[in-house]
């Protein structure tokens, strides 16, 4: 399924893939060299070291990727009032306290900014807030457990 980005995270991830693919893989293998002309590689602490971290950038490598070949580009949102990919919401529960609402970024978690957890645009809580406005309604969705239902209190870019 692919991933909602905004151009900005679009090109920060670009960007990291790139890095990873030139200077990430250059100065890995560098590394291991290093370790291996330390001697008996079944002993050697920094060879496993290198190897290991070889092996996490690579799959990181494989996911963006992945990421970046499905992703749909979104430029701005047209209506900031309007809850859509990479918008940034004041919700709670219903039931709840208007102290305990709680702010959240709609959209992908490589998307992550300013600490709000994010809410997944593929998520049944994501799909119910898309296109939706702040206001006195409730939104109800069907979660794993049960139906659940939200009160918007905001919606920023």
């Amino acid at each position: 399924m692919p991933t909602t980005l905004s151009r900005a995270a679009y090109e920060r991830l670009a960007a990291e893939l790139d890095d990873l693919t030139t200077r990430g893989r250059v100065e890995i293998a560098r590394k291991i060299e290093e370790a291996r002309a330390l001697g008996d590689l079944s002993e050697n602490g920094d060879y496993h070291a290198a190897k290991d971290s070889q092996g996490h950038m690579e799959t990181r490598i494989r996911q963006l990727e992945g990421l970046l070949k499905d992703a749909v580009v979104t430029d701005e949102v047209a209506d900031p009032e309007v809850v859509a990919s990479g918008s940034i919401v004041r919700m709670k529960y219903e039931g709840d306290e208007d102290d305990d609402a709680e702010e959240y970024l709609v959209g992908s978690v490589e998307e992550r900014r300013d600490d709000l957890a994010v809410i997944s645009t593929n998520s049944p809580l994501g799909k119910a807030l898309l296109g939706r406005r702040a206001g006195p309604d409730p939104i109800s969705y069907d979660a794993p457990n049960g139906q659940l239902t939200v009160l918007l209190l905001g919606v920023r870019a």
